[in-house]
Parts: structure tokens; C-alpha cells; sequence
């Protein structure tokens, strides 16, 4: 979908929705946005944009992780490029960076300072950036002017790290004989913007959390790209102006940082590079120190230290992380279909309801909601407060995604527009969030009963279907069952769906969607299938109730003889009961109602 991701960590961060607007305002390539919204919504709003995916974490999950989870779901894209949440770029800033890559580089552009806002009176009198107050001059009180002006001096273009390790400015270093041209190399970072492969981000593993959520960032990253045999480089072609936080309460460090944690993220970093402890190096910290000398704050003892550890470096060998293979996405609702004998399908509970024993406490479980975000809110909201009530049963974590921004778990929006490759878009984005082994399938218009849950799948490499599912008409209350596999009942391992739904997307994007290709994995063996991997059912103790509304991506059928094929709709059964649920007819609605309060 895109060469190149923009990842911004965000929390507590006033000037996010300027820095995007500044972003889309400067970009010329094939570029997106994905902003983390890290413990709270963003202040002012985010406009939507088909070129902004939010990631929203109702409790803080921490930079780095942040950072990665971004990274994760930009799975179409070459190059990520890191930024805080309060930069202006230069235009076409992303063409320019892009065009001299290599695959082996961090690169970064010209750091330049960002004149964000002043303080102005009613007077007109006005204060340069800092805490707030009365004007110095009149004693009036002030508000906060917006200005957004990069400005041209001072400009960074080199940095460096001491032996504690400090970060440190190295203008110095440009002025040595040989440095010129339109880039130059550098032995660190600082941490606010740069960009790499998306390959080497995991390969190297550049943001690890181990460090902590933040400190010695612009630190690990050019370490890590320096050792492994890569390069720092500084693009002179561009620039960005970051601007940095003023003392006070108006724009403050968002997160929680005490000397505990800044000195931890130290120590990690002296740890891992000062004893030549990083699994992935082929280079030793000497080499670079050297390639660099002189270095501020390095004394030729501080040098012969880490020296002492040169023997460690051997024949290491960069091992790349396993990653879902790049592609590009694709999406769907459900739809009816049923084993047509041919592959491992079969209309036999092979596989009982797994109620959880002590060995699959350990089995880590989570829900993967998905919606278009057009619902009736009475159904969106009935579904979602069952869904939040078997995941806090089971301690299950949720990851909804949508079209639109919600505050439903851990909530990834991507404003593209509703269709059967938008959503198969949204479950893959949503698989590669979860990390668990075991994923639920949930939909926006189905009641789920806590017995769903306790089944845990047995294969790897099948996918299972829970077969206890009634229709119920939103309108009418008419209930309805036939025996059906439907992808709002599927259940299976992670891994495996995520290989499903990575080919799955990179076919509909090629050749577009065919009915003939099936919406649910395993179902039948036509030569149209995603994969050869097999299905299963099971039943729950508790049916199902999916809820058949006017806004459904697919068809809904209340009569046997709209199934050409009579396979399709077995055992079929009309009531105005669903087990487990109760008398539903008219009062449907008071139904569900009654669930939207009870778990409130």
C-alpha cells in the first residue's frame, strides 16, 4: 500500500494533529501515517484521512512499544520512518530521503529548531515559547498563538555519544578534512526522526523494549545499525524541525521519566554495546569509537576499556527477526458456506468443546473485533459490552479495528472504504497486533456466550468453526439455524491465520474478490481457495446470536428455497427461542437493551 510508513508515538501530545497535517501537506511519495495514541485520545482530534491509521491504547503501552506495534501493522511498506509528535518537514521530505537509500542505512535529514507558538496578551505583547503565565510585560494574561516556523539556524547534522553513555552535538566532526558533499556519516542519533527498511527495524530490533519506554533511543539505533555492518547517515538534501519541550506543565515530557529510568536505559546501553553483548554485532564499540576519534567526552582510557572486550566479536551473523512477508491488504463480512467433501472439512464434531484444563491456562487468547462502523448503535453497543464481558472472563485483551476511531479495546482505525478487501485488511492489521496464539474471531452484530471461549483449538493448521450460531432478524425478532460455518464463529492458531490472510489480501489485491474463493478459510476445496489447510467444528454449550440488521455486508436468507444448493441450509430450524437466551420475537431489542445496561 505504501514505499514508506511514518510511525509517531504519541501521548499527551498537543501539537500530534499539526505535525500530521504538516506531514500530509509536505509528502510527495507513496506515504502513510500511523500515529499511536498511547493512553489517551489526542487533543485537539485527529481529521481523518485515507493516509492516517490510528492506533489507540486506553492504557499507556510505553514509546518504544508503540513505536513496534506501528512498525508491525505498516507490513506494505519498505521504509519506517520514526518522528515525534511536534516536527515540520521540508517538501517532498520523503521523495528526497527515498531516493538515495540503501538498505543497510539509517538515514536521517538536517535537524532544524521549530518555532511552534507564543504567548500573546491582548495587548500584543508576545513571549517566545515557554511556560505559560501573565505577560512579563503588561501583567496581562496570555493564550497560546500557533506560528509553526522552521527555523534555518541552528541546523544538526552530526552527533555523537560519551563513554556514560550522554547523548552529545557534534558539529565538530564536520569540520574535519573529507567531510562534504550532500551527506556525512554519524556516529549517533537523536531519536526525534529517522528512517530505515522495515526490515532492519525488526532485524535489529531497534526499538527494545527491555530499555524501557524511553531514553537512550537515538543511542540504540545507531549503535545497533553501526554493528551489525550498516551506516548513519545524514541527508543534506532535506530537513525536518523539531521542537523541543519547554520546562512547566504546557508541554511537558509526556510520559513518567525519572533518573530510575533514564539511568536504566543507560546502564541497558553500556550493558549491551560497552561489552560487545549484542547477539547480532559484527563490529565491536571500539570500531566505531575509532572510526570517530576523537570523540567528545572519550578519553584514551575509556577507549583501551571497552578494548578489552574486542575478543567477544567473532563470527556473528545478523539472524533477521520471522516477520510477516510484505504485501498488500484486501477485506470482507461473512457468508454461508459449507464443506462441499472435498479436503479435511466435515460436518462431524471431531473436535469437542475444549472446556480449558491446566495445560491450556498457558494458551494465550485474545479477541479480534472488526467493524465498518455502520450499525445501529443499540447493536454496536449490546455486542461490544458481551465481547468486553467474555474477555474479562476468560482475561482475554481486544483489538478492534475500524473505519472510524473508537474507544473499544486496543482500537486501530484505518479510514478506508467499507468492501470485502477493507475488511480482510482490518482482520490481517488486527492478527498482526494480537500477540497471542490463539485468535476469536468477532464481529460487530454478534452476541457472543462465554462458553464460545472455552474451546482452544488442538491443530495448528486448522481452522475450526463453531457451529452453534442463530440468525435473529434485529427488526422481527424471527429466529433461524441451519448448520453453516460463518467467519464471525472462527477460531484458530495465530500464526497460521496470519499466513491465511496475508495470501488472502495479496490475491484480492492482484486479481480482485471471487465468490468462488470463499470467505472462510478451510471451508471447501475448489481450486479458488486461499490454502489447503482443513476445517473443523465445534459447538458451545451457549449458541451464538448473530444478529441479521439492515446494514449487513452480505445477504441474509429466511428460506430454504433461496439455497440453490440444499447443502447449505441443514437441519434447519425456525423458533422464536434461542437456547441459552431466552424468549426473543418482539422484544428482541428489549433484549439487548437489557445487555447494553447490565454490563455497563
Amino acid at each position: 500500500m505504501s514505499e514508506l510508513a511514518v510511525v509517531i508515538p504519541s501521548r499527551n501530545e498537543i501539537f500530534l494533529r499539526r505535525t500530521i497535517e504538516d506531514l500530509l501537506a509536505n509528502m510527495r511519495g507513496d506515504t502513510r501515517i500511523i500515529a499511536v495514541l498511547d493512553g489517551q485520545w489526542a487533543d485537539p482530534p485527529v481529521d481523518q484521512h485515507p493516509k492516517v491509521t490510528l492506533i489507540y491504547h486506553p492504557e499507556s503501552v510505553g514509546q518504544r512499544a508503540a513505536c513496534n506495534e506501528a512498525a508491525k501493522i505498516a507490513f506494505d511498506s519498505k521504509y519506517i520512518m520514526k518522528c515525534d509528535a511536534h516536527c515540520a518537514f521540508d517538501e517532498g521530505f520523503d521523495v528526497k530521503l527515498m531516493a538515495d537509500m540503501q538498505d543497510d542505512w539509517t538515514v536521517v535529514p538536517i535537524m532544524r529548531n521549530l518555532h511552534t507558538f507564543d504567548w500573546v496578551c491582548k495587548n500584543g505583547h508576545r513571549r517566545y515559547q515557554s511556560p505559560s503565565g501573565p505577560c512579563k510585560e503588561c501583567g496581562e494574561p496570555t493564550e497560546m498563538e500557533v506560528v509553526w516556523i522552521p527555523k534555518r539556524s541552528p541546523q544538526s547534522l552530526s552527533y555523537c555519544f560519551d563513554a556514560e553513555p550522554h547523548f552529545q552535538y557534534f558539529g565538530e566532526y564536520l569540520k574535519r578534512e573529507g567531510v562534504s558533499g550532500d551527506f556525512n556519516e554519524t556516529m549517533s542519533l537523536q531519536g526525534s526522526c529517522f528512517m530505515m527498511t522495515r526490515d532492519k527495524w525488526f532485524e535489529l530490533d531497534v526499538c527494545d523494549e527491555s530499555f524501557g519506554s524511553w531514553g537512550s533511543q537515538g543511542i540504540e539505533v545507531a549503535v545497533k545499525t553501526w554493528l551489525s555492518g550498516g551506516r548513519v547517515i545524514c541527508n543534506h538534501k532535506t530537513w525536518y524541525a523539531h521542537q523541543f519541550r519547554t520546562q512547566g506543565g504546557d508541554f511537558g515530557f509526556p510520559y513518567e521519566l525519572s533518573g530510575r529510568q533514564v539511568e536504566h536505559a543507560k546502564k541497558t546501553a553500556r550493558g549491551l554495546f560497552f561489552t560487545n553483548s549484542w547477539p547480532k554485532q559484527v563490529r565491536p564499540l571500539s570500531w566505531l569509537v575509532e572510526k570517530f576519534w576523537p570523540v567528545k567526552g572519550w578519553t584514551d582510557e575509556d577507549l583501551e576499556r571497552i578494548r578489552e572486550f574486542d575478543h567477544v566479536i567473532g563470527n556473528t551473523k545478523v539472524t533477521p527477526v520471522e516477520e510477516p512477508d510484505r504485501l498488500e491488504l484486501c477485506s470482507d463480512d461473512t457468508a454461508v458456506v459449507v464443506d462441499d467433501g472435498h479436503g479435511t472439512g466435515t460436518d462431524d464434531v471431531r473436535n469437542p468443546v475444549g472446556i480449558v484444563s491446566n495445560s491450556d491456562k498457558d494458551v494465550r487468547r485474545g479477541v479480534l473485533y472488526y467493524t465498518d462502523n455502520r450499525i445501529t448503535p443499540l447493536i454496536q453497543l449490546a455486542c461490544q459490552r458481551q465481547i468486553a464481558e467474555c474477555a474479562d472472563i476468560w482475561g482475554m485483551p481486544i483489538v478492534s479495528v475500524s473505519l472510524l476511531p473508537m474507544d473499544f479495546g486496543t482500537n486501530i482505525s484505518i479510514p478506508l472504504e467499507r468492501g470485502y478487501l477493507t475488511m480482510f485488511k482490518q482482520i490481517l492489521m488486527g492478527l498482526i497486533m494480537l500477540e497471542v496464539d490463539v485468535v476469536y474471531f468477532c464481529e460487530h452484530d454478534v452476541l457472543y456466550s462465554p462458553s464460545h471461549f472455552e474451546f482452544i483449538p488442538l491443530n495448528d493448521d486448522t481452522y475450526y468453526y463453531n457451529q452453534n450460531c442463530w440468525k435473529v432478524d434485529y427488526n422481527t425478532g424471527h429466529s433461524l439455524y441451519y448448520d453453516c460455518k460463518q467467519t464471525s464463529q472462527l477460531c484458530a492458531k495465530r500464526e497460521l491465520l496470519i499466513t491465511h490472510y496475508t495470501k488472502r489480501v495479496l490475491r484480492v489485491e492482484k486479481e480482485g474478490f471471487s465468490r468462488k474463493m470463499g470467505f472462510e478459510p478451510g471451508s471447501h476445496g475448489r481450486s479458488e481457495r486461499v490454502d489447503d489447510y482443513g476445517s473443523d467444528i465445534w459447538r458451545s454449550e451457549t449458541p451464538n446470536i448473530d444478529i441479521r440488521h439492515d446494514a449487513n455486508l452480505t445477504s441474509s436468507r429466511w428460506k430454504q428455497e433461496e439455497f440453490r444448493d440444499k447443502r447449505n441450509c441443514r437441519n434447519w430450524q425456525d423458533a422464536d427461542e434461542v437456547p441459552g437466551w431466552g424468549y426473543v420475537g418482539k422484544t428482541f431489542q428489549t433484549l439487548l437493551g437489557h445487555i447494553s445496561r447490565t454490563h455497563s
